[in-house]
């Protein structure tokens, strides 16, 4: 994310005009009210367990939602039990609604793809199956063009040691998960999958993206 300093002059000897000031202030305001009210985007992301990937987006800044869920399989209302029996199409995902005013498709991909192995075909460490795939489903033609456009960037770049699996595809079809899901690391941090699972995933995203965390 570029960021833009401002640099403010005055004249040594001159004095403070109240009304430039006062115009300034209210230009200030005016951008920041124009900024705050662009339009929300929608992007919905796989990266193995939703738990995981919902705990780290949920402290990005700029994201203003993350729902834990479902997306692109075959059955009308999958349960848990049904998706994890891996015939079902479904990949575990987050939804994640974003301001791009604050954080861009770009820094969305990226936190992506840091956090997760976007090499290992249906898996993420022990978590196995066609549910657990790398998956990029994206909401419009923008966002297709740069999660390819990302992709064959960081294969060029042999950012990996093997070649990225991710799925980009279109969102078809997204069923929120079970409220249990929801929310899931911060209500239940203390167990065990949370603490040798999610919270080294989320130390990593916190130390390398410090600069933006909410």
């Amino acid at each position: 994310m570029c960021l833009f300093a401002v640099s403010i002059f005055a004249s040594a000897c001159g004095k403070p005009n109240p009304e430039k000031e006062i115009k300034n202030e209210e230009n200030s305001s005016q951008k920041l009210k124009t900024k705050s009210n662009q339009k929300m985007e929608v992007i919905t992301l796989g990266a193995g367990c939703f738990w995981c990937i919902e705990s780290i987006f949920q402290n990005l800044k700029g994201v203003e939602k993350v729902v834990s869920g479902y997306s692109n399989g075959q059955k009308p209302n999958p349960t848990y039990k049904e998706v994890c029996s891996g015939t079902t199409g479904y990949a575990e995902v987050a939804e994640i609604t974003f301001d791009p005013g604050v954080v861009g498709i770009s820094e969305i991909l990226e936190v992506f793809f840091q956090t997760h192995d976007p090499t290992t075909l249906n898996r993420q460490g022990n978590d196995a199956g066609t549910q657990y795939r790398s998956g990029i489903f994206y909401h419009d033609e923008a966002q297709k063009l740069k999660a390819l456009e990302v992709i064959k960037a960081l294969n060029a770049s042999k950012a990996y040691d093997r070649p990225i699996v991710t799925e980009v595809t279109a969102v078809s079809t997204f069923y929120p998960a079970e409220d249990y899901h929801q929310n899931y690391f911060n209500l239940n941090g203390d167990q065990p999958y949370c603490q040798y699972v999610i919270r080294p995933k989320l130390d990593k995203f916190k130390k390398v993206f410090h600069d933006k965390l909410k």
